[in-house]
């Protein structure tokens, strides 16, 4: 792993994560760092808190991005196949922190435990993320 790769992964394009306002922060092959400010606009679900989607959108890129730095440089790329985020308190504000770690990194599947916390450090939603490594597609 080079840091040219973790530098183009952290500001590769991505729309969705862009509209999101996801901040990635750093990114190695053993932690992935991100924040988030609360945009009720953006965020919310109709009874005024952070849709449970938002999470589950932060658990999957982090522990994508993780797995994508061991995975390139063997010639795969990470594919998410199992996502199990759970939401453990309300928010309705502020700023959100996460942290992915693996858990298990095969030669053919990743598994990431990833924490988002609140601005003042409580837990608000667990993930765990199941990837493969496939063969990338055929260039054309």
């Amino acid at each position: 792993m080079t840091e040219d790769l973790t530098g183009r992964l952290l500001n590769l394009s991505s729309p969705y994560v862009e509209r999101l306002g996801l901040r990635l922060l750093s990114a190695t092959p053993d932690e992935v760092t991100a924040a988030l400010t609360v945009d009720p606009d953006a965020h919310f679900h109709p009874w005024n808190a952070v849709h449970g989607g938002v999470y589950c959108a932060i658990v999957e890129t982090l522990a994508t991005l993780g797995a994508q730095l061991s995975a390139i440089p063997a010639g795969k790329l990470a594919s998410g196949i199992e996502n199990h985020t759970s939401f453990l308190r309300q928010v309705r504000g502020g700023e959100l922190w996460a942290r992915a770690v693996p858990v298990s990194r095969g030669r053919q599947l990743h598994l990431w435990d990833v924490r988002i916390t609140d601005e003042q450090d409580r837990v608000v939603a667990t993930g765990r993320v199941r990837l493969a490594l496939l063969d990338p597609p055929a260039s054309a």
